[in-house]
């Protein structure tokens, strides 16, 4: 579901409304990588996600309003190489054979319409272990704040090693800029 939000009223001298924001649409994955380091292993992960090429800039937890959310395999917005890429994430590594780690990314919106909300990112050795902080967290984050939220969702990954380091990746991609841009 698209939120918009109609603005009314007098801007300026004259009586006309501007247009629309722009919706952000936050597209959520989690992806697995191998390597022979940890920064190979990270490099995998974010190459299968669809964002290898993209400098990350690391958001905090608000999602802003009129914004909506999917879930994706690959992030699917055009990066071109070396641009900027405003997200949250959450990363864990398993480094020996057996180990295993899991990230996730869980969210919430107000149930008011307007699509704004928080998001949360976790790493433990389990996806059960993630998926419990990131509700945790959620639940006390919503009672500090004015409004009614709704469901937890969450994207969680996790992986053993095979003696090589592993890389668990869950990302909320919001936008890519490049450096002519703002």
């Amino acid at each position: 579901m698209l939120i918009t939000h109609r603005q009314h009223g007098t801007f300026g001298t004259g009586s006309a409304t501007p247009p629309r924001p722009a919706a952000l649409t936050i597209e959520v994955g989690a992806a697995v990588g191998v390597g022979s380091t940890r920064i190979s292993a990270f490099d995998a992960a974010l190459r299968e996600l669809g964002v290898g090429e993209a400098n990350l800039i690391r958001l905090s937890s608000v999602i802003p309003p009129h914004a909506t959310i999917e879930r994706t395999r690959r992030v699917r917005k055009p990066i071109v190489w070396g641009d900027r890429l405003y997200c949250v994430y959450a990363v864990e590594f398993a480094d020996t054979a057996g180990a295993s780690a899991a990230a996730g990314i869980g969210w919430t919106v107000r149930d008011d319409g307007s699509g704004a909300g928080l998001f949360v990112e976790h790493e433990a050795e389990t996806a059960r272990e993630v998926d419990e902080l990131i509700h945790l967290s959620l639940t006390e984050m919503t009672a500090a704040r004015a409004g009614v939220f709704g469901p937890v969702c969450t994207s969680t990954v996790a992986a053993t090693s095979d003696g090589r380091p592993t890389c668990t990746l869950a990302l909320a991609a919001y936008h890519t800029a490049g450096w002519n841009q703002p």
